[in-house]
């Protein structure tokens, strides 16, 4: 259990539950089956009845391989589900640092970097790794662009092939700490964490050579544990990063929120407002991404509103309906 990152928190949680059992962590998800620990568990009825479902890195409590209860969580790595569902997704669960990995070949997009960014939210520190010093001599001038506009959050070049610059990783991998790896397909994720764990556990693939995109080669999530005791977290590759909160969007843009300070009024929008401190020190297009994330963002807030206001009706909506059935005299 130790080698889970099983710590005091999660003990004294434990603790306060009245469901008897043995508290484990969630190492993997099979669509239903968790395996927990290396035990093959399912989800209790109640639970399921809930809407409770764990995640990678969850803590919970077996008893006769059924979780009887999931933990408070710590923290968590979440977004907006994709496609038109209103719904929060939880990437993974109890996570101390997110490394963000993006290639240094054609794959690099500070706008895509931007928004990977503001996930790393409520105590998760991103650290922004660039892969594939290898096959790009940009590597340095990149660098220096993710530490301007992104001042605060760590960043690293690395090569996951040759093994070049991985001591930049060390702080972040002390023993029980949970890292989750996010990144789109082909920055070299499975690579990175197969050199990490000194094997090749994880299958790779190669990118497409006309346009550097990836193919997914992780379909699932994977809490794996390093030599050094350290967790790892293996996600599939992101097509899609839709933001589910503004949690994450402060410390994304800290130069934009920084600056905002000295704003004249305290709802400074950054566009045609006099005594702005943001417009005309922050380049146009950290601009313009931190605008189109905030409407995005003001859009996101309308759904979920909406979609609140459409559960708190439900319960009404059924006993008119039931009472209409009652005066036709239906059963």
């Amino acid at each position: 259990m130790q080698s889970l990152g099983y710590i005091g928190f999660f003990a004294q949680a434990f603790q306060e539950l009245s469901i008897e059992g043995t508290p484990g962590r969630v190492v993997s998800d099979h669509g239903g089956a968790y395996l927990v620990d290396e035990q093959l568990t399912t989800v209790s009825g109640r639970l399921r009845h809930a809407g409770t479902q764990p995640v990678v890195g969850d803590w919970v409590v077996v008893r006769d391989t059924i979780i009887q209860a999931v933990l408070p969580r710590r923290t968590e790595l979440r977004r907006a589900a994709a496609g038109r569902r209103t719904e929060v997704q939880v990437l993974a669960a109890n996570v101390d640092t997110a490394f963000v990995v993006m290639g240094l070949d054609d794959n690099f997009n500070l706008r895509r970097l931007d928004r990977f960014l503001t996930l790393a939210q409520g105590g998760i520190q991103p650290v922004v790794v660039l892969n594939k010093t290898d096959v790009s001599a940009e590597g340095e001038s990149r660098q220096a662009l993710v530490r301007q506009l992104h001042p605060t959050a760590p960043c690293g070049r690395i090569s996951a092939v040759t093994g070049d610059g991985l001591d930049f990783l060390v702080p972040w991998l002390a023993p029980a700490q949970t890292v989750a790896v996010i990144g789109s397909s082909g920055v070299g994720k499975s690579t990175l964490i197969n050199r990490l764990l000194g094997e090749d556990r994880l299958r790779t693939q190669a990118v497409r050579a006309t346009d550097a995109h990836g193919r997914h080669t992780t379909t699932h999530r994977e809490l794996l544990t390093l030599p050094g005791g350290a967790l790892l977290i293996d996600t599939p590759g992101l097509r899609e990063v839709q933001l589910w909160d503004d949690a994450g969007l402060d410390d994304a843009f800290s130069t934009v929120t920084n600056l905002s300070q000295a704003c004249r009024f305290r709802d400074c929008r950054h566009d045609k407002e006099p005594g702005c401190a943001v417009r005309g020190q922050v380049a146009d297009d950290e601009l313009r991404t931190f605008h189109k994330l905030r409407r995005e963002l003001r859009h996101q807030a309308s759904r979920q509103d909406g979609r609140i206001r459409l559960e708190e009706k439900r319960p009404v909506r059924l006993i008119h309906r039931a009472q209409q059935r009652k005066y036709r005299g239906e059963p």
